[in-house]
């Protein structure tokens, strides 16, 4: 049996689970990048969790450690090199389907997402949470003034990667 903090923890991770799922699916290239960042978070948070001060919202908290997590795996993955020509082509060729329309756009869109900076990133995934304004701005530390200025910048950028 686990202690009280152990338990909290564990109910805490199953409560907001999709917080991290969220920042993996915008974070990770492929399976196996998800895989590793997802308990690298999971690793991160736990280590933080003895001084979460409880000053903010468990979910709020769980996304800055994640974020963080996330953009300093980014930044390890960027010095490793590309993986292999007809690894890439046979990875692409398996994801073929019927519904290939769909897809493609799909993959332009993810492609547009991940040709933002990292901040950028980080504020759309919030955005598409649905997060206030608020919540916004304080996971992210910036005022809620701007969260407004940068979604604006990040719609126009958005547009302009997939206009043709």
């Amino acid at each position: 049996m686990g202690t009280g903090l152990e338990n909290a923890f564990i109910q805490n991770i199953q409560d907001h689970r999709g917080v991290i799922l969220k920042v993996c699916r915008i974070y990770s290239d492929d399976r196996d990048d998800f895989d590793d960042l997802f308990q690298e978070i999971i690793l991160q948070l736990w280590k933080s969790y003895s001084s979460f001060r409880g000053e903010s919202l468990v979910s709020t908290w769980m996304y800055r450690v994640a974020l963080n997590t996330a953009i300093t795996s980014l930044r390890k993955r960027k010095r490793r090199p590309d993986q292999h020509p007809l690894q890439a082509f046979h990875h692409n060729q398996a994801e073929v389907t019927d519904n290939r329309v769909d897809r493609v756009y799909a993959q332009e869109l993810q492609r547009a997402i991940q040709a933002l900076n990292k901040f950028d990133r980080a504020l759309l995934m919030l955005y598409l949470e649905e997060k206030s304004y608020g919540e916004m701005a304080q996971i992210l530390d910036i005022s809620e003034n701007y969260i407004g200025v940068k979604l604006t910048r990040i719609r126009n950028k958005l547009k302009e990667l997939l206009t043709p």
